[in-house]
Protein backbone atom coordinates (compact mmCIF):
# COMPACT_ATOMS: atom_id res chain seq x y z
CA UNK A 1 0.00 0.00 0.00
CA UNK A 2 1.06 3.58 -0.44
CA UNK A 3 3.07 5.06 2.40
CA UNK A 4 1.00 8.22 2.52
CA UNK A 5 -2.40 7.14 3.89
CA UNK A 6 -5.45 8.77 5.41
CA UNK A 7 -4.96 10.99 8.45
CA UNK A 8 -5.06 9.09 11.72
CA UNK A 9 -8.07 11.00 13.00
CA UNK A 10 -10.13 10.07 9.94
CA UNK A 11 -9.56 6.40 10.65
CA UNK A 12 -11.36 6.74 13.95
CA UNK A 13 -14.69 7.01 12.09
CA UNK A 14 -15.87 9.94 14.10
CA UNK A 15 -13.63 9.61 17.15
CA UNK A 16 -11.27 12.63 17.08
CA UNK A 17 -7.64 12.06 18.02
CA UNK A 18 -7.36 15.04 20.29
CA UNK A 19 -6.99 18.64 19.28
CA UNK A 20 -5.25 18.15 15.96
CA UNK A 21 -3.61 21.02 14.15
CA UNK A 22 -6.22 21.31 11.44
CA UNK A 23 -9.11 21.46 13.93
CA UNK A 24 -8.05 24.25 16.27
CA UNK A 25 -9.48 27.74 16.34
CA UNK A 26 -8.48 30.32 18.94
CA UNK A 27 -10.88 33.25 18.84
CA UNK A 28 -9.23 36.64 19.07
CA UNK A 29 -11.11 37.68 22.19
CA UNK A 30 -10.45 40.22 24.91
CA UNK A 31 -12.25 40.69 28.24
CA UNK A 32 -15.58 42.36 27.61
CA UNK A 33 -16.05 45.68 29.32
CA UNK A 34 -12.43 45.89 30.53
CA UNK A 35 -10.99 49.23 31.56
CA UNK A 36 -8.74 51.15 29.20
CA UNK A 37 -5.06 50.48 29.70
CA UNK A 38 -1.79 51.91 28.50
CA UNK A 39 -0.36 50.49 25.31
CA UNK A 40 3.37 49.96 25.91
CA UNK A 41 4.07 50.96 22.30
CA UNK A 42 2.12 54.23 22.49
CA UNK A 43 3.26 57.57 23.98
CA UNK A 44 3.17 57.62 27.74
CA UNK A 45 -0.31 58.03 29.15
CA UNK A 46 -2.13 57.19 25.91
CA UNK A 47 -5.15 55.01 26.72
CA UNK A 48 -6.01 52.08 24.47
CA UNK A 49 -9.59 50.77 24.48
CA UNK A 50 -10.15 47.13 25.24
CA UNK A 51 -11.30 44.98 22.34
CA UNK A 52 -14.80 43.83 21.54
CA UNK A 53 -15.48 40.16 21.00
CA UNK A 54 -15.01 38.73 17.48
CA UNK A 55 -17.71 39.97 15.16
CA UNK A 56 -18.30 43.21 17.10
CA UNK A 57 -17.13 46.56 15.78
CA UNK A 58 -15.84 49.77 17.24
CA UNK A 59 -18.64 52.03 16.05
CA UNK A 60 -17.58 54.46 13.33
CA UNK A 61 -13.89 53.59 13.51
CA UNK A 62 -13.94 51.34 10.42
CA UNK A 63 -11.33 52.16 7.78
CA UNK A 64 -12.42 53.51 4.44
CA UNK A 65 -10.37 51.18 2.20
CA UNK A 66 -12.34 49.00 -0.22
CA UNK A 67 -10.50 45.80 0.73
CA UNK A 68 -9.59 44.21 4.04
CA UNK A 69 -6.05 43.98 5.33
CA UNK A 70 -6.04 40.24 4.70
CA UNK A 71 -7.05 40.72 1.07
CA UNK A 72 -4.23 43.21 0.57
CA UNK A 73 -1.76 40.77 2.14
CA UNK A 74 -2.87 37.71 0.16
CA UNK A 75 -3.70 39.52 -3.07
CA UNK A 76 -7.27 38.26 -2.97
CA UNK A 77 -9.47 40.65 -4.97
CA UNK A 78 -12.73 39.00 -3.96
CA UNK A 79 -14.98 41.39 -2.11
CA UNK A 80 -15.89 40.61 1.50
CA UNK A 81 -17.98 42.41 4.11
CA UNK A 82 -16.01 45.15 5.86
CA UNK A 83 -15.36 44.63 9.53
CA UNK A 84 -14.69 47.17 12.24
CA UNK A 85 -11.30 48.36 13.35
CA UNK A 86 -10.12 46.45 16.43
CA UNK A 87 -7.31 47.32 18.84
CA UNK A 88 -7.35 44.34 21.18
CA UNK A 89 -4.69 45.19 23.76
CA UNK A 90 -5.87 45.63 27.32
CA UNK A 91 -2.50 45.58 29.01
CA UNK A 92 -3.18 42.64 31.32
CA UNK A 93 -3.64 38.90 31.10
CA UNK A 94 -7.09 37.41 31.49
CA UNK A 95 -7.79 35.58 34.76
CA UNK A 96 -7.34 31.84 34.28
CA UNK A 97 -11.02 31.13 34.83
CA UNK A 98 -11.93 33.56 32.02
CA UNK A 99 -9.44 32.33 29.40
CA UNK A 100 -11.00 31.25 26.11
CA UNK A 101 -10.64 27.62 25.13
CA UNK A 102 -8.81 26.76 21.92
CA UNK A 103 -12.15 25.99 20.30
CA UNK A 104 -11.83 22.95 17.98
CA UNK A 105 -14.44 24.28 15.59
CA UNK A 106 -12.23 24.35 12.55
CA UNK A 107 -9.78 26.53 10.70
CA UNK A 108 -10.83 29.08 8.05
CA UNK A 109 -10.07 27.86 4.52
CA UNK A 110 -7.24 29.53 2.58
CA UNK A 111 -8.03 32.28 0.14
CA UNK A 112 -8.67 31.19 -3.48
CA UNK A 113 -5.37 30.65 -5.23
CA UNK A 114 -3.34 31.07 -2.04
CA UNK A 115 -0.85 28.58 -0.69
CA UNK A 116 -2.66 26.14 1.57
CA UNK A 117 -1.42 26.34 5.16
CA UNK A 118 0.51 23.49 6.66
CA UNK A 119 -0.96 21.89 9.74
CA UNK A 120 2.23 19.95 10.37
CA UNK A 121 2.99 16.48 9.12
CA UNK A 122 0.61 13.89 10.50
CA UNK A 123 1.72 10.44 11.49
CA UNK A 124 0.34 8.66 8.44
CA UNK A 125 1.91 11.14 6.01
CA UNK A 126 5.25 10.42 7.66
CA UNK A 127 4.95 6.65 7.23
CA UNK A 128 8.09 5.47 5.52
CA UNK A 129 9.65 8.92 5.58
CA UNK A 130 12.88 9.76 7.35
CA UNK A 131 12.25 9.43 11.07
CA UNK A 132 14.04 11.08 13.99
CA UNK A 133 17.29 9.36 14.98
CA UNK A 134 17.01 6.47 17.39
CA UNK A 135 18.20 6.93 20.97
CA UNK A 136 21.78 6.09 21.88
CA UNK A 137 22.50 2.40 21.83
CA UNK A 138 23.46 0.49 24.94
CA UNK A 139 27.20 -0.12 25.44
CA UNK A 140 28.39 -2.83 23.08
CA UNK A 141 30.30 -5.67 24.70
CA UNK A 142 30.68 -7.95 21.72
CA UNK A 143 33.40 -8.19 19.09
CA UNK A 144 33.97 -4.85 17.29
CA UNK A 145 32.95 -4.70 13.63
CA UNK A 146 35.76 -2.99 11.73
CA UNK A 147 33.54 -2.23 8.72
CA UNK A 148 30.93 -0.47 10.84
CA UNK A 149 33.66 1.26 12.80
CA UNK A 150 35.07 2.71 9.58
CA UNK A 151 31.55 3.73 8.52
CA UNK A 152 30.92 5.54 11.81
CA UNK A 153 34.18 7.47 11.46
CA UNK A 154 33.34 8.49 7.90
CA UNK A 155 35.83 6.22 6.16
CA UNK A 156 33.30 5.00 3.63
CA UNK A 157 35.67 3.50 1.09
CA UNK A 158 37.34 1.51 3.84
CA UNK A 159 33.92 0.42 5.10
CA UNK A 160 33.01 -0.83 1.62
CA UNK A 161 36.32 -2.65 1.21
CA UNK A 162 35.84 -4.41 4.54
CA UNK A 163 32.11 -5.12 4.21
CA UNK A 164 31.80 -6.26 0.58
CA UNK A 165 33.78 -9.54 0.90
CA UNK A 166 31.73 -10.45 3.97
CA UNK A 167 28.51 -9.50 2.22
CA UNK A 168 29.37 -11.76 -0.71
CA UNK A 169 29.81 -14.62 1.76
CA UNK A 170 26.30 -14.08 3.17
CA UNK A 171 26.91 -11.93 6.28
CA UNK A 172 23.58 -10.06 6.73
CA UNK A 173 25.09 -7.20 8.77
CA UNK A 174 27.70 -6.59 6.08
CA UNK A 175 25.04 -6.82 3.37
CA UNK A 176 23.04 -4.13 5.14
CA UNK A 177 26.08 -1.89 5.38
CA UNK A 178 26.87 -2.31 1.68
CA UNK A 179 23.24 -1.50 0.88
CA UNK A 180 23.40 1.66 2.99
CA UNK A 181 26.57 2.82 1.24
CA UNK A 182 25.01 2.31 -2.20
CA UNK A 183 21.67 3.84 -1.16
CA UNK A 184 23.28 7.04 0.09
CA UNK A 185 26.22 7.30 -2.31
CA UNK A 186 28.79 7.15 0.48
CA UNK A 187 32.24 6.39 -0.86
CA UNK A 188 30.73 5.00 -4.06
CA UNK A 189 28.37 6.39 -6.70
CA UNK A 190 24.76 6.26 -5.54
CA UNK A 191 23.08 3.20 -7.01
CA UNK A 192 19.61 2.42 -5.67
CA UNK A 193 19.27 -0.80 -7.67
CA UNK A 194 22.44 -2.19 -6.10
CA UNK A 195 21.14 -1.04 -2.73
CA UNK A 196 17.85 -2.88 -3.32
CA UNK A 197 19.76 -6.06 -4.20
CA UNK A 198 21.76 -6.03 -0.98
CA UNK A 199 18.80 -4.99 1.18
CA UNK A 200 16.92 -7.98 -0.19
CA UNK A 201 19.81 -10.37 0.54
CA UNK A 202 20.07 -9.11 4.12
CA UNK A 203 16.29 -9.14 4.58
CA UNK A 204 16.13 -12.76 3.45
CA UNK A 205 18.84 -13.52 6.00
CA UNK A 206 16.81 -11.95 8.81
CA UNK A 207 18.47 -8.54 9.38
CA UNK A 208 15.74 -6.28 10.89
CA UNK A 209 17.07 -3.03 9.40
CA UNK A 210 17.15 -4.44 5.89
CA UNK A 211 13.77 -6.09 6.38
CA UNK A 212 12.34 -2.65 7.18
CA UNK A 213 14.12 -0.87 4.32
CA UNK A 214 13.28 -3.55 1.74
CA UNK A 215 9.66 -3.63 2.94
CA UNK A 216 9.37 0.06 2.09
CA UNK A 217 10.80 -0.58 -1.37
CA UNK A 218 8.28 -3.35 -1.99
CA UNK A 219 5.46 -1.17 -0.70
CA UNK A 220 6.37 1.69 -3.05
CA UNK A 221 7.55 -0.40 -6.00
CA UNK A 222 10.85 1.47 -5.85
CA UNK A 223 13.64 -0.35 -7.77
CA UNK A 224 11.73 -3.61 -7.24
CA UNK A 225 8.32 -4.91 -8.28
CA UNK A 226 5.54 -3.78 -5.95
CA UNK A 227 4.48 -6.58 -3.62
CA UNK A 228 2.13 -5.51 -0.84
CA UNK A 229 1.76 -8.94 0.76
CA UNK A 230 5.47 -9.54 1.12
CA UNK A 231 6.02 -5.93 2.18
CA UNK A 232 3.59 -6.29 5.08
CA UNK A 233 5.07 -9.64 6.10
CA UNK A 234 8.57 -8.17 6.21
CA UNK A 235 7.36 -5.11 8.10
CA UNK A 236 5.64 -7.30 10.70
CA UNK A 237 8.69 -9.54 11.08
CA UNK A 238 11.03 -6.57 11.45
CA UNK A 239 8.68 -5.09 14.03
CA UNK A 240 8.57 -8.34 15.98
CA UNK A 241 12.37 -8.43 15.93
CA UNK A 242 12.43 -5.02 17.65
CA UNK A 243 13.05 -2.46 14.90
CA UNK A 244 11.44 0.76 16.16
CA UNK A 245 10.73 2.25 12.74
CA UNK A 246 9.16 -1.02 11.57
CA UNK A 247 7.03 -1.14 14.72
CA UNK A 248 5.64 2.31 13.97
CA UNK A 249 5.02 1.55 10.30
CA UNK A 250 3.39 -1.81 11.02
CA UNK A 251 1.10 -0.06 13.49
CA UNK A 252 0.19 2.34 10.69
CA UNK A 253 -0.63 -0.57 8.40
CA UNK A 254 -2.92 -2.08 11.02
CA UNK A 255 -4.72 1.24 11.49
CA UNK A 256 -5.10 1.67 7.74
CA UNK A 257 -6.35 -1.90 7.19
CA UNK A 258 -8.77 -1.79 10.15
CA UNK A 259 -10.24 1.72 10.41
CA UNK A 260 -11.66 2.74 13.75
CA UNK A 261 -10.94 1.76 17.32
CA UNK A 262 -10.41 -1.90 16.43
CA UNK A 263 -7.36 -1.05 14.33
CA UNK A 264 -6.04 1.45 16.85
CA UNK A 265 -6.21 -1.08 19.66
CA UNK A 266 -4.56 -3.75 17.51
CA UNK A 267 -1.79 -1.30 16.64
CA UNK A 268 -1.36 0.00 20.18
CA UNK A 269 1.30 -2.52 21.32
CA UNK A 270 3.44 -1.64 18.30
CA UNK A 271 3.02 2.10 18.89
CA UNK A 272 4.03 1.57 22.51
CA UNK A 273 7.19 -0.36 21.63
CA UNK A 274 8.16 2.16 18.95
CA UNK A 275 7.52 5.08 21.30
CA UNK A 276 9.78 3.51 23.92
CA UNK A 277 12.54 3.42 21.30
CA UNK A 278 12.27 7.17 20.76
CA UNK A 279 10.26 7.39 17.52
CA UNK A 280 8.53 10.78 17.80
CA UNK A 281 5.71 9.85 15.42
CA UNK A 282 4.83 6.88 17.61
CA UNK A 283 4.99 9.01 20.75
CA UNK A 284 2.57 11.49 19.19
CA UNK A 285 0.19 8.74 18.05
CA UNK A 286 0.35 7.13 21.49
CA UNK A 287 -0.58 10.40 23.20
CA UNK A 288 -3.61 10.82 20.94
CA UNK A 289 -4.78 7.23 21.40
CA UNK A 290 -4.32 7.30 25.17
CA UNK A 291 -6.29 10.54 25.41
CA UNK A 292 -9.15 9.74 23.05
CA UNK A 293 -9.79 6.04 22.53
CA UNK A 294 -12.39 4.34 24.72
CA UNK A 295 -11.28 1.53 27.00
CA UNK A 296 -7.79 2.88 27.72
CA UNK A 297 -6.80 2.30 31.35
CA UNK A 298 -6.58 5.33 33.63
CA UNK A 299 -2.87 4.80 34.32
CA UNK A 300 -2.09 4.88 30.58
CA UNK A 301 -4.39 7.83 29.97
CA UNK A 302 -2.54 9.73 32.68
CA UNK A 303 0.69 9.44 30.64
CA UNK A 304 -0.77 10.91 27.42
CA UNK A 305 0.60 14.39 27.98
CA UNK A 306 4.09 13.14 28.85
CA UNK A 307 4.23 11.19 25.56
CA UNK A 308 3.07 14.26 23.65
CA UNK A 309 5.77 16.38 25.27
CA UNK A 310 8.42 13.79 24.37
CA UNK A 311 7.35 13.96 20.73
CA UNK A 312 7.39 17.76 20.92
CA UNK A 313 10.88 17.74 22.42
CA UNK A 314 12.04 15.62 19.47
CA UNK A 315 11.14 18.50 17.13
CA UNK A 316 7.83 17.20 15.73
CA UNK A 317 6.07 20.51 15.00
CA UNK A 318 2.53 19.10 15.11
CA UNK A 319 3.29 17.67 18.57
CA UNK A 320 4.62 21.09 19.60
CA UNK A 321 1.39 22.71 18.39
CA UNK A 322 -0.73 20.20 20.29
CA UNK A 323 1.47 20.52 23.37
CA UNK A 324 0.70 24.23 23.40
CA UNK A 325 -3.02 23.54 23.05
CA UNK A 326 -3.08 20.87 25.76
CA UNK A 327 -1.18 23.01 28.25
CA UNK A 328 -3.24 26.13 27.61
CA UNK A 329 -6.57 24.29 27.65
CA UNK A 330 -5.64 21.97 30.51
CA UNK A 331 -5.97 18.73 28.51
CA UNK A 332 -4.29 15.72 30.09
CA UNK A 333 -3.29 17.72 33.16
CA UNK A 334 -3.30 21.15 34.73
CA UNK A 335 -3.14 24.37 32.74
CA UNK A 336 0.27 25.95 32.31
CA UNK A 337 -0.10 29.06 30.19
CA UNK A 338 3.58 29.98 30.03
CA UNK A 339 4.67 26.49 28.97
CA UNK A 340 1.80 26.29 26.51
CA UNK A 341 2.86 29.58 24.94
CA UNK A 342 6.48 28.38 24.77
CA UNK A 343 5.56 25.23 22.84
CA UNK A 344 3.16 27.10 20.55
CA UNK A 345 5.82 29.69 19.74
CA UNK A 346 8.38 26.96 19.06
CA UNK A 347 6.02 25.29 16.59
CA UNK A 348 5.50 28.67 14.95
CA UNK A 349 9.24 29.24 14.72
CA UNK A 350 9.55 25.81 13.08
CA UNK A 351 7.20 26.97 10.33
CA UNK A 352 3.85 25.54 11.43
CA UNK A 353 1.28 27.95 9.94
CA UNK A 354 -1.50 27.01 12.36
CA UNK A 355 0.82 27.70 15.29
CA UNK A 356 1.81 31.06 13.81
CA UNK A 357 -1.87 32.02 13.71
CA UNK A 358 -2.38 30.90 17.32
CA UNK A 359 0.73 32.67 18.59
CA UNK A 360 -0.60 35.93 17.17
CA UNK A 361 -3.80 35.45 19.18
CA UNK A 362 -1.84 34.56 22.32
CA UNK A 363 0.15 37.79 22.05
CA UNK A 364 -3.03 39.77 21.44
CA UNK A 365 -4.82 38.34 24.46
CA UNK A 366 -1.77 38.16 26.75
CA UNK A 367 -2.18 34.42 27.29
CA UNK A 368 1.06 32.97 28.67
CA UNK A 369 2.98 36.08 27.65
CA UNK A 370 2.86 39.87 27.73
CA UNK A 371 0.89 41.63 24.97
CA UNK A 372 3.15 42.65 22.11
CA UNK A 373 1.52 44.31 19.09
CA UNK A 374 4.56 44.02 16.82
CA UNK A 375 5.12 40.31 17.54
CA UNK A 376 1.41 39.66 17.17
CA UNK A 377 1.49 41.49 13.85
CA UNK A 378 4.51 39.53 12.64
CA UNK A 379 2.88 36.14 13.26
CA UNK A 380 -0.44 37.37 11.91
CA UNK A 381 1.23 38.50 8.68
CA UNK A 382 3.06 35.19 8.27
CA UNK A 383 -0.12 33.16 8.60
CA UNK A 384 -2.14 35.55 6.43
CA UNK A 385 0.51 35.49 3.71
CA UNK A 386 0.35 31.68 3.74
CA UNK A 387 -3.35 31.94 2.92
CA UNK A 388 -4.84 31.22 6.35
CA UNK A 389 -7.68 33.75 6.44
CA UNK A 390 -8.65 34.97 9.90
CA UNK A 391 -11.04 37.96 10.09
CA UNK A 392 -10.08 38.65 13.72
CA UNK A 393 -6.39 38.98 12.80
CA UNK A 394 -7.22 41.06 9.75
CA UNK A 395 -9.18 43.46 11.94
CA UNK A 396 -6.34 43.54 14.43
CA UNK A 397 -3.90 44.54 11.70
CA UNK A 398 -6.30 47.25 10.51
CA UNK A 399 -6.24 48.72 13.99
CA UNK A 400 -2.46 48.87 14.44
CA UNK A 401 -0.70 52.22 14.01
CA UNK A 402 1.21 52.49 10.73
CA UNK A 403 4.60 52.44 12.45
CA UNK A 404 3.79 49.17 14.21
CA UNK A 405 2.51 47.63 10.97
CA UNK A 406 5.82 48.61 9.35
CA UNK A 407 7.78 46.99 12.19
CA UNK A 408 5.67 43.83 11.95
CA UNK A 409 6.20 43.66 8.17
CA UNK A 410 9.95 43.99 8.59
CA UNK A 411 10.02 41.25 11.24
CA UNK A 412 7.91 38.96 9.04
CA UNK A 413 10.18 39.56 6.04
CA UNK A 414 13.22 38.62 8.12
CA UNK A 415 11.64 35.46 9.53
CA UNK A 416 13.10 32.14 8.49
CA UNK A 417 11.85 28.80 9.90
CA UNK A 418 14.29 27.02 12.14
Amino acid sequence: MCCAALALAALLEGTPLGALAQDINLPGVSPEGGAAAVDPAAPEGTPVPSAPLPGETMGDAAPTADTTFGERVTGDDAASPKRGRITPFNGAALPVEELPKLDPSGTPPPAPGAIAPSGGVNVLDRMGASLPPLPKEKPFKGKPDDAYGAFQRGYYLTAMELALPRAQKGDPAAQTLVAELFANGLGVPRNTKNAAFWYEQAANAGDPVSMFKFSLMLMEGRDVARDRKRSEELMRDAADLGNGSAQFNYAQLLVSDMPGEKGLKAALPYYEKSAEKGIADAQYALAQIYMNVEGISDDKRATARSWLLRAAAAGFDTAQLDAGIWLIDGLGGDRNLEEGFRWMRLAAQNGNIIAQNRVAHLYINAIGTQPNPVEAGKWALLSLKAGLRDPALEDFMEGLPDEQVAEARKAADLFRPR
